[in-house]
């Protein structure tokens, strides 16, 4: 399971605006408070994070339920940095603390919808026994 354990205060938790400014100091806080967080990590001059932006933008709107945040990599270096961000846009999801997907790349409209729809589907349950497995596998592998 992913957690990072931060001294962390200010979270986003979605109200009325469809994104919100992700900064370290409200990463830990965000994740916790909200079911569903995407995260997209962009940066200014970048030509395909535009292209992308009312894409992100218009399903924020649509999915009213889910936390949309944006990470401007320049602005947040320590943060895209954590998460070890080498190509714009990248667009990582957590669902119930867990880190589902990360993929760098402009998506389009229909491929975001389907991954949000995906993620909307999951059973956590078997997820998180999945997580658990990896772990005592990993924990296993490091004792021997």
């Amino acid at each position: 399971m992913y957690k990072k354990y931060l001294s962390l205060e200010g979270a986003y938790r979605r109200k009325d605006m469809a994104t919100e400014n992700l900064t370290m100091g409200k990463f830990e806080t965000t994740i916790e408070n909200n079911d569903i967080v995407l995260i997209d990590f962009w940066a200014e001059w970048c030509g395909p994070c535009k292209m992308f932006g009312p894409i992100y933008e218009k399903a924020s709107e649509k999915h009213t339920d889910v936390a949309f945040t944006k990470c401007n990599t320049e602005e947040q270096q320590d943060l895209a940095g954590h998460f070890g961000i080498q190509s714009i846009p990248t667009l990582a999801i957590f669902r119930e603390k867990i880190l589902l997907f990360m993929q760098p790349g402009a998506l389009p409209e229909g491929a975001l919808e389907d991954i949000i729809s995906r993620v909307k589907g999951l059973d956590m349950d078997e997820i998180r026994a999945k997580v658990a497995e990896e772990s005592a596998k990993t924990a296993k592998d490091k004792m021997n």
